[in-house]
Protein backbone atom coordinates (compact mmCIF):
# COMPACT_ATOMS: atom_id res chain seq x y z
CA UNK A 1 0.00 0.00 0.00
CA UNK A 2 1.31 3.44 -0.88
CA UNK A 3 -0.21 6.61 0.94
CA UNK A 4 -3.37 6.60 -0.74
CA UNK A 5 -4.57 3.41 -2.55
CA UNK A 6 -4.44 -0.14 -1.31
CA UNK A 7 -2.44 -2.42 -3.96
CA UNK A 8 -4.13 -5.21 -5.64
CA UNK A 9 -3.59 -8.09 -3.78
CA UNK A 10 -5.36 -5.93 -0.92
CA UNK A 11 -7.88 -5.20 -2.96
CA UNK A 12 -8.54 -8.69 -3.91
CA UNK A 13 -8.42 -9.92 -0.59
CA UNK A 14 -10.71 -7.40 0.50
CA UNK A 15 -13.55 -8.44 -1.82
CA UNK A 16 -12.97 -12.24 -0.62
CA UNK A 17 -13.71 -11.58 2.47
CA UNK A 18 -16.88 -9.30 1.64
CA UNK A 19 -18.08 -12.19 -0.35
CA UNK A 20 -17.31 -14.78 2.41
CA UNK A 21 -19.10 -12.33 5.19
CA UNK A 22 -22.27 -11.90 2.75
CA UNK A 23 -22.21 -15.64 1.78
CA UNK A 24 -21.03 -17.78 4.81
CA UNK A 25 -21.28 -16.00 7.77
CA UNK A 26 -24.49 -13.75 7.59
CA UNK A 27 -26.30 -17.08 7.33
CA UNK A 28 -24.80 -17.84 10.93
CA UNK A 29 -25.10 -14.30 12.52
CA UNK A 30 -29.24 -14.31 11.20
CA UNK A 31 -29.69 -17.79 12.88
CA UNK A 32 -27.97 -16.27 16.27
CA UNK A 33 -29.73 -14.90 18.97
CA UNK A 34 -29.49 -10.87 19.58
CA UNK A 35 -27.74 -9.86 22.64
CA UNK A 36 -25.66 -13.63 23.09
CA UNK A 37 -22.57 -15.11 22.05
CA UNK A 38 -23.04 -16.64 18.80
CA UNK A 39 -20.91 -19.92 19.25
CA UNK A 40 -21.61 -21.59 15.68
CA UNK A 41 -20.67 -18.14 14.07
CA UNK A 42 -17.36 -17.91 16.19
CA UNK A 43 -16.45 -21.63 15.41
CA UNK A 44 -16.91 -20.64 11.49
CA UNK A 45 -14.13 -17.91 12.41
CA UNK A 46 -12.23 -20.05 13.78
CA UNK A 47 -12.27 -22.78 10.97
CA UNK A 48 -11.76 -20.18 8.34
CA UNK A 49 -8.41 -19.12 9.74
CA UNK A 50 -9.78 -15.22 10.62
CA UNK A 51 -9.15 -15.45 14.08
CA UNK A 52 -6.08 -16.55 13.62
CA UNK A 53 -5.54 -13.36 11.62
CA UNK A 54 -6.54 -11.38 14.67
CA UNK A 55 -3.70 -12.07 16.50
CA UNK A 56 -0.90 -12.61 13.65
CA UNK A 57 -1.64 -9.33 11.27
CA UNK A 58 -0.36 -5.96 11.67
CA UNK A 59 -2.76 -3.11 12.51
CA UNK A 60 -3.37 -2.34 8.70
CA UNK A 61 -4.53 -5.89 7.89
CA UNK A 62 -6.38 -6.02 10.95
CA UNK A 63 -8.18 -2.72 9.91
CA UNK A 64 -8.90 -4.46 6.32
CA UNK A 65 -10.04 -7.74 7.69
CA UNK A 66 -12.77 -5.58 10.07
CA UNK A 67 -13.55 -2.94 7.53
CA UNK A 68 -14.61 -5.80 5.41
CA UNK A 69 -16.09 -8.06 7.64
CA UNK A 70 -18.30 -4.87 8.70
CA UNK A 71 -19.09 -5.07 5.04
CA UNK A 72 -21.00 -7.97 4.84
CA UNK A 73 -21.81 -9.11 8.19
CA UNK A 74 -21.56 -6.93 11.29
CA UNK A 75 -21.91 -9.84 13.87
CA UNK A 76 -19.11 -11.49 12.62
CA UNK A 77 -17.00 -8.29 12.46
CA UNK A 78 -17.89 -7.77 16.23
CA UNK A 79 -17.15 -11.39 17.14
CA UNK A 80 -14.01 -11.48 16.41
CA UNK A 81 -13.00 -8.36 17.28
CA UNK A 82 -14.09 -8.98 20.56
CA UNK A 83 -11.69 -12.06 20.58
CA UNK A 84 -8.57 -10.24 19.77
CA UNK A 85 -9.92 -7.02 22.92
CA UNK A 86 -9.99 -10.14 25.28
CA UNK A 87 -7.05 -12.22 24.27
CA UNK A 88 -4.81 -9.39 23.40
CA UNK A 89 -3.75 -9.23 26.85
CA UNK A 90 -3.19 -12.74 27.00
CA UNK A 91 -0.95 -12.73 24.03
CA UNK A 92 1.08 -9.39 25.02
CA UNK A 93 1.34 -9.93 28.82
CA UNK A 94 0.65 -13.57 29.58
CA UNK A 95 2.68 -16.13 31.04
CA UNK A 96 3.50 -19.14 28.74
CA UNK A 97 1.46 -21.15 30.69
CA UNK A 98 -1.42 -18.64 30.34
CA UNK A 99 -1.12 -18.21 26.47
CA UNK A 100 -0.89 -22.17 26.03
CA UNK A 101 -4.19 -22.61 28.00
CA UNK A 102 -6.49 -19.79 25.94
CA UNK A 103 -5.31 -18.51 23.16
CA UNK A 104 -5.55 -21.67 20.82
CA UNK A 105 -8.74 -22.30 22.13
CA UNK A 106 -9.55 -18.70 21.39
CA UNK A 107 -8.06 -18.56 18.11
CA UNK A 108 -10.62 -22.26 17.31
CA UNK A 109 -13.55 -20.14 18.16
CA UNK A 110 -13.74 -22.82 21.08
CA UNK A 111 -13.28 -20.04 23.96
CA UNK A 112 -14.95 -16.86 24.24
CA UNK A 113 -12.46 -14.03 25.70
CA UNK A 114 -13.98 -10.75 27.26
CA UNK A 115 -11.96 -7.31 28.04
CA UNK A 116 -13.45 -6.14 31.42
CA UNK A 117 -12.55 -2.84 32.48
CA UNK A 118 -15.51 -0.47 32.22
CA UNK A 119 -17.65 -0.27 35.90
CA UNK A 120 -20.66 1.80 36.69
CA UNK A 121 -18.82 4.43 38.06
CA UNK A 122 -15.38 4.56 35.96
CA UNK A 123 -16.38 4.35 32.05
CA UNK A 124 -15.00 7.13 30.03
CA UNK A 125 -12.22 7.56 33.33
CA UNK A 126 -10.68 4.07 33.37
CA UNK A 127 -8.33 5.25 35.61
CA UNK A 128 -10.96 5.74 37.80
CA UNK A 129 -12.12 1.94 38.45
CA UNK A 130 -12.68 0.58 41.86
CA UNK A 131 -12.76 -2.73 41.71
CA UNK A 132 -10.44 -3.74 44.79
CA UNK A 133 -7.94 -6.41 44.70
CA UNK A 134 -7.20 -7.33 48.16
CA UNK A 135 -4.00 -9.14 49.68
CA UNK A 136 -5.48 -12.97 50.78
CA UNK A 137 -2.42 -14.90 51.89
CA UNK A 138 -4.11 -17.28 53.66
CA UNK A 139 -4.31 -21.06 53.40
CA UNK A 140 -7.92 -20.96 51.37
CA UNK A 141 -6.60 -19.58 48.44
CA UNK A 142 -3.16 -21.75 48.46
CA UNK A 143 -5.68 -25.16 49.33
CA UNK A 144 -7.69 -23.73 46.25
CA UNK A 145 -4.55 -23.35 44.03
CA UNK A 146 -4.83 -19.37 43.84
CA UNK A 147 -1.92 -18.14 45.73
CA UNK A 148 1.40 -18.69 46.66
CA UNK A 149 2.71 -20.94 48.13
CA UNK A 150 4.89 -19.09 50.94
CA UNK A 151 1.64 -17.39 51.75
CA UNK A 152 3.05 -13.78 52.20
CA UNK A 153 3.92 -11.45 49.38
CA UNK A 154 3.26 -14.34 46.47
CA UNK A 155 -0.18 -15.18 47.80
CA UNK A 156 -3.54 -13.92 46.53
CA UNK A 157 -5.82 -11.66 45.94
CA UNK A 158 -9.67 -11.04 46.54
CA UNK A 159 -11.48 -8.93 43.73
CA UNK A 160 -14.68 -7.37 44.93
CA UNK A 161 -16.93 -5.19 43.00
CA UNK A 162 -18.29 -4.72 39.80
CA UNK A 163 -17.64 -4.35 36.36
CA UNK A 164 -20.54 -2.81 33.63
CA UNK A 165 -20.94 -2.99 29.50
CA UNK A 166 -18.76 -5.45 29.63
CA UNK A 167 -18.77 -7.25 25.66
CA UNK A 168 -19.17 -10.75 26.09
CA UNK A 169 -20.39 -10.97 29.41
CA UNK A 170 -21.51 -12.89 31.24
CA UNK A 171 -20.86 -16.05 28.80
CA UNK A 172 -17.41 -15.65 28.03
CA UNK A 173 -14.96 -18.06 29.14
CA UNK A 174 -12.64 -16.19 30.85
CA UNK A 175 -12.03 -12.26 31.37
CA UNK A 176 -9.39 -9.99 31.20
CA UNK A 177 -10.14 -8.09 34.48
CA UNK A 178 -8.86 -4.63 35.37
CA UNK A 179 -8.74 -4.09 39.40
CA UNK A 180 -7.19 -1.61 42.10
CA UNK A 181 -4.36 -3.00 43.66
CA UNK A 182 -2.98 -0.16 45.50
CA UNK A 183 0.43 0.26 44.38
CA UNK A 184 0.17 3.79 43.66
CA UNK A 185 -2.80 6.25 42.99
CA UNK A 186 -5.02 5.99 39.86
CA UNK A 187 -3.42 4.40 37.14
CA UNK A 188 -0.52 3.84 38.56
CA UNK A 189 -2.66 1.31 40.90
CA UNK A 190 -3.91 -1.17 38.50
CA UNK A 191 -3.26 -4.53 37.68
CA UNK A 192 -4.81 -7.06 35.24
CA UNK A 193 -5.48 -10.37 35.86
CA UNK A 194 -7.21 -13.71 33.91
CA UNK A 195 -10.26 -14.96 35.53
CA UNK A 196 -11.61 -17.40 34.10
CA UNK A 197 -15.39 -17.66 34.18
CA UNK A 198 -15.53 -20.74 36.61
CA UNK A 199 -13.67 -19.00 39.53
CA UNK A 200 -15.99 -19.14 42.86
CA UNK A 201 -17.33 -15.44 43.34
CA UNK A 202 -17.94 -14.25 40.11
CA UNK A 203 -21.52 -13.95 38.80
CA UNK A 204 -23.22 -11.90 36.02
CA UNK A 205 -26.11 -11.10 34.24
CA UNK A 206 -26.92 -9.74 30.70
CA UNK A 207 -28.03 -6.11 29.58
CA UNK A 208 -30.62 -5.66 27.40
CA UNK A 209 -28.62 -2.94 24.84
CA UNK A 210 -29.57 -0.97 21.31
CA UNK A 211 -26.43 -2.66 20.27
CA UNK A 212 -27.33 -6.73 19.35
CA UNK A 213 -23.57 -7.92 20.49
CA UNK A 214 -23.62 -9.48 23.93
CA UNK A 215 -23.02 -7.37 27.00
CA UNK A 216 -23.37 -7.42 30.67
CA UNK A 217 -22.62 -6.63 34.20
CA UNK A 218 -20.22 -8.61 35.98
CA UNK A 219 -20.09 -9.18 40.26
CA UNK A 220 -16.91 -10.12 41.75
CA UNK A 221 -17.93 -11.23 45.44
CA UNK A 222 -14.01 -12.27 46.90
CA UNK A 223 -13.08 -13.96 43.63
CA UNK A 224 -10.12 -15.73 44.57
CA UNK A 225 -6.89 -14.94 42.09
CA UNK A 226 -2.81 -15.66 42.31
CA UNK A 227 0.30 -14.65 41.08
CA UNK A 228 -0.34 -16.92 38.28
CA UNK A 229 -3.41 -15.17 37.08
CA UNK A 230 -1.77 -11.94 36.98
CA UNK A 231 -1.29 -10.38 33.29
CA UNK A 232 1.86 -8.43 33.32
CA UNK A 233 3.05 -6.92 36.58
CA UNK A 234 1.24 -5.71 39.61
CA UNK A 235 0.54 -1.96 39.48
CA UNK A 236 0.82 -1.89 35.56
CA UNK A 237 -2.49 -3.18 34.70
CA UNK A 238 -3.44 0.55 32.85
CA UNK A 239 -0.76 -0.07 30.57
CA UNK A 240 -1.42 -3.07 29.57
CA UNK A 241 -5.28 -1.85 28.87
CA UNK A 242 -3.99 1.10 27.00
CA UNK A 243 -1.71 -1.03 24.64
CA UNK A 244 -4.38 -2.90 23.64
CA UNK A 245 -6.84 -0.03 23.27
CA UNK A 246 -4.16 1.47 21.24
CA UNK A 247 -4.02 -1.56 18.93
CA UNK A 248 -7.65 -1.86 18.77
CA UNK A 249 -8.68 1.94 18.22
CA UNK A 250 -7.56 2.16 14.29
CA UNK A 251 -9.69 -1.18 13.72
CA UNK A 252 -12.39 -0.13 15.33
CA UNK A 253 -12.64 3.25 13.22
CA UNK A 254 -12.20 0.37 10.27
CA UNK A 255 -15.63 -1.22 11.51
CA UNK A 256 -17.17 1.59 11.61
CA UNK A 257 -15.69 2.83 7.86
CA UNK A 258 -17.48 -0.72 6.67
CA UNK A 259 -20.78 0.30 8.05
CA UNK A 260 -20.16 3.66 6.32
CA UNK A 261 -19.26 2.18 2.61
CA UNK A 262 -22.10 -0.73 3.08
CA UNK A 263 -24.67 2.58 3.65
CA UNK A 264 -23.22 4.64 0.92
CA UNK A 265 -23.25 1.60 -1.26
CA UNK A 266 -27.12 0.85 -0.96
CA UNK A 267 -27.22 4.55 -1.13
CA UNK A 268 -25.98 5.49 -4.56
CA UNK A 269 -27.79 2.01 -5.47
CA UNK A 270 -31.60 3.30 -4.03
CA UNK A 271 -31.42 7.03 -5.54
CA UNK A 272 -29.82 6.11 -8.80
CA UNK A 273 -33.37 3.57 -9.40
CA UNK A 274 -36.00 4.82 -7.14
CA UNK A 275 -38.45 7.25 -9.33
CA UNK A 276 -39.64 10.37 -8.17
CA UNK A 277 -40.68 13.81 -9.26
CA UNK A 278 -40.38 12.88 -12.99
CA UNK A 279 -36.78 11.14 -12.43
CA UNK A 280 -34.96 9.47 -10.45
CA UNK A 281 -33.68 11.20 -6.62
CA UNK A 282 -30.24 10.46 -7.57
CA UNK A 283 -30.79 13.76 -10.44
CA UNK A 284 -32.53 16.18 -7.79
CA UNK A 285 -29.14 18.44 -6.72
CA UNK A 286 -30.20 18.01 -3.52
CA UNK A 287 -29.82 14.30 -3.22
CA UNK A 288 -26.44 14.32 -5.54
CA UNK A 289 -24.77 16.73 -3.06
CA UNK A 290 -25.56 14.70 -0.17
CA UNK A 291 -24.41 11.57 -1.94
CA UNK A 292 -21.11 13.45 -2.30
CA UNK A 293 -20.96 14.41 1.16
CA UNK A 294 -21.12 10.98 2.56
CA UNK A 295 -18.50 9.62 0.15
CA UNK A 296 -15.87 12.34 0.48
CA UNK A 297 -16.50 11.88 4.63
CA UNK A 298 -16.10 8.30 4.37
CA UNK A 299 -12.73 8.45 2.24
CA UNK A 300 -11.57 10.65 4.67
CA UNK A 301 -12.08 8.34 7.69
CA UNK A 302 -10.89 5.24 5.42
CA UNK A 303 -7.54 7.37 4.70
CA UNK A 304 -7.43 8.27 8.52
CA UNK A 305 -7.77 4.50 9.49
CA UNK A 306 -5.50 3.24 7.01
CA UNK A 307 -2.21 6.59 8.24
CA UNK A 308 -3.15 5.34 11.67
CA UNK A 309 -2.59 1.64 11.27
CA UNK A 310 0.47 2.35 9.61
CA UNK A 311 2.14 4.83 12.05
CA UNK A 312 0.91 1.73 14.47
CA UNK A 313 3.11 -1.17 12.27
CA UNK A 314 5.50 1.44 11.72
CA UNK A 315 6.56 1.88 15.69
CA UNK A 316 5.64 5.91 15.43
CA UNK A 317 5.76 7.63 18.65
CA UNK A 318 2.09 9.39 17.68
CA UNK A 319 0.48 6.39 17.58
CA UNK A 320 -1.67 7.79 20.65
CA UNK A 321 -2.93 10.73 18.70
CA UNK A 322 -3.29 8.83 15.64
CA UNK A 323 -5.44 5.75 16.95
CA UNK A 324 -7.64 8.46 18.81
CA UNK A 325 -8.59 10.86 15.74
CA UNK A 326 -8.69 7.94 13.58
CA UNK A 327 -11.40 6.23 15.92
CA UNK A 328 -12.94 9.75 16.26
CA UNK A 329 -13.63 11.00 12.66
CA UNK A 330 -14.43 7.65 11.45
CA UNK A 331 -17.25 6.76 13.97
CA UNK A 332 -18.45 10.02 13.96
CA UNK A 333 -18.23 9.84 10.03
CA UNK A 334 -20.28 6.53 9.92
CA UNK A 335 -23.33 7.99 12.37
CA UNK A 336 -23.28 10.92 9.94
CA UNK A 337 -23.35 8.34 6.73
CA UNK A 338 -26.08 5.74 8.35
CA UNK A 339 -28.09 8.48 9.55
CA UNK A 340 -28.38 10.82 6.04
CA UNK A 341 -28.77 6.83 4.24
CA UNK A 342 -31.91 6.42 5.87
CA UNK A 343 -33.19 10.11 5.35
CA UNK A 344 -32.77 9.11 1.45
CA UNK A 345 -34.45 5.64 1.93
CA UNK A 346 -37.18 7.56 3.48
CA UNK A 347 -39.52 4.81 5.36
CA UNK A 348 -38.50 1.62 3.55
CA UNK A 349 -34.61 1.69 5.68
CA UNK A 350 -36.86 2.00 9.16
CA UNK A 351 -37.88 -1.20 8.66
CA UNK A 352 -37.08 -4.31 11.14
CA UNK A 353 -34.72 -6.35 9.27
CA UNK A 354 -33.44 -3.54 6.67
CA UNK A 355 -30.14 -3.18 6.16
CA UNK A 356 -29.88 0.37 7.08
CA UNK A 357 -31.79 -0.28 10.09
CA UNK A 358 -29.93 -2.61 11.16
CA UNK A 359 -26.87 -0.14 10.61
CA UNK A 360 -28.75 2.69 12.29
CA UNK A 361 -28.58 0.57 15.51
CA UNK A 362 -25.10 -0.66 15.28
CA UNK A 363 -23.57 2.38 14.09
CA UNK A 364 -23.99 4.02 17.64
CA UNK A 365 -22.23 2.25 20.16
CA UNK A 366 -18.58 3.01 18.47
CA UNK A 367 -18.76 6.42 19.16
CA UNK A 368 -19.13 5.31 22.84
CA UNK A 369 -16.84 2.21 23.52
CA UNK A 370 -13.19 2.13 23.38
CA UNK A 371 -13.47 5.83 25.14
CA UNK A 372 -15.84 8.15 23.85
CA UNK A 373 -15.64 10.83 21.26
CA UNK A 374 -15.00 12.89 24.23
CA UNK A 375 -12.18 11.22 25.37
CA UNK A 376 -10.56 10.52 21.57
CA UNK A 377 -10.53 14.78 21.52
CA UNK A 378 -9.18 14.91 25.16
CA UNK A 379 -6.21 12.34 24.19
CA UNK A 380 -5.38 14.32 21.06
CA UNK A 381 -5.60 17.64 22.72
CA UNK A 382 -3.00 16.77 25.47
CA UNK A 383 -0.58 14.71 22.35
CA UNK A 384 -0.88 17.88 20.57
CA UNK A 385 0.50 19.60 23.74
CA UNK A 386 3.12 17.38 25.12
Amino acid sequence: MNGFALGAEQEEWCGQLRALAADRLRPLADKGEPGRVNRPLLAALGELGLLERVFTSGALELCLLRESLAYGCTEAETALALQGLGAHPVLSSGTPEQRARWLPEVRAGRAVAAFALSEPGAGSDAAALALEAVRDPGSKADADGYGGADGGEGGGWRLSGEKCWISNAPEADFYTVFARTGEGPAAKGVTAFLVPADRPGLSGEPLDMLSPHPIGRLSFDGVPVGPQDLLGEPGRGFRVAMDTLNRFRPSVGAFAVGMARAALDATVAYTAARRAFGGVLGDLQAVGHRVAEMATRTEAARLLVYAAAGAYDAGSPDVPRRSAMAKLLATETAQYVVDHAVQLHGAVALQRGHLLEHLYREVRAPRIYEGASEVQRTIIAKELYR
